[in-house]
């Protein structure tokens, strides 16, 4: 009888890791795969990050359904990754637009002053000690 009742957990944290591992797998692939910088930052960021995510949460869902207790260092973990990912991902794509490309090789971005990586704010166009 006890047979019967860690079969469920062992199914959902089983399917939770295979999904995180197939995330994982499909973000490395695509790292690999992606030609330029900007292609391969969405691998990493969200792929990955979803794959990590898997595995937290079958972590977490053997902590509740067999162990019996809350696991917050999942949640926290989850929680950072989630919030930093996006961040890394942002700061990444500046850095490679203001390395590597011209104004004149980038779309227009429909907003008043264009890029912000090559216009001035505003205020600061006729600043005499820039």
């Amino acid at each position: 009888m006890d047979h019967d009742l860690t079969l469920l957990p062992e199914i959902l944290v089983s399917a939770f890791l295979v999904i995180g591992g197939l995330f994982g797998l499909v973000g490395s692939i695509g790292f690999l795969r992606l030609r330029d910088t900007m292609q391969r930052l969405h691998a990493p960021t969200k792929a990955t990050t979803l794959g990590v995510g898997g595995v937290l949460i079958g972590s977490m869902l053997y902590f509740l359904m067999v162990e019996g207790r809350v696991s917050f260092h999942e949640l926290l973990i989850t929680l950072f990754l989630f919030l930093t990912a996006p961040i890394t991902a942002n700061f990444i794509a500046k850095t490679h637009m203001q390395a590597k490309l011209q104004k004149k090789d980038l779309p227009p971005s429909g907003g008043k002053y264009g890029w912000a990586v090559y216009d001035a704010p505003p205020g600061e166009e006729n600043d005499p000690g820039r």
